[in-house]
């Protein structure tokens, strides 16, 4: 909630408006930042007040395995979870607008495709790794 109340008082300062994604914790990772699924309503109740910020939809990233490939199954468990918890929230709440649900990396980004995603974030496959200097 921090951060959506900074990016609050930021747009207002500029004068401007905000489209935002909800990030949402699917993988159980004490490593991802996020809303647990539970608490993802009450979160957008809260940010929908802010009059800055126009809530478009929810995020999420699959499991990251140190060294390793994707586990397609675990992957998409999450994607999925990501998918109906969009689904429901759609049913509850139809005038939120939540149209776009971002998921997917390089890696795994045909998953995302298959399981809903609106958008992808492929940075990797398009330009190779990057090295941080």
């Amino acid at each position: 909630m921090e951060l959506a109340e900074e990016i609050q008082r930021q747009a207002e300062k500029n004068g401007m408006g905000v489209e935002a994604l909800i990030q949402v914790k699917t993988t159980g990772e004490t490593s991802k930042a996020g809303f647990e699924p539970e608490a993802v309503p009450k979160a957008m109740e809260q940010i929908r007040k802010m009059n800055r910020i126009q809530l478009r939809g929810l995020m999420t990233i699959g499991p990251t395995p140190v060294g390793e490939v994707p586990d397609e199954k675990q992957t998409r468990i999450c994607f999925s979870k990501l998918r109906m918890l969009r689904d429901e929230l759609r049913q509850k709440f139809p005038d939120w607008g939540l149209t776009e649900l971002s998921m997917g990396m390089s890696s795994d980004f045909e998953w995302a495709i298959e399981e809903g995603a609106t958008m992808v974030r492929i940075g990797t496959a398009v330009f190779g790794e990057q090295n941080a200097a």
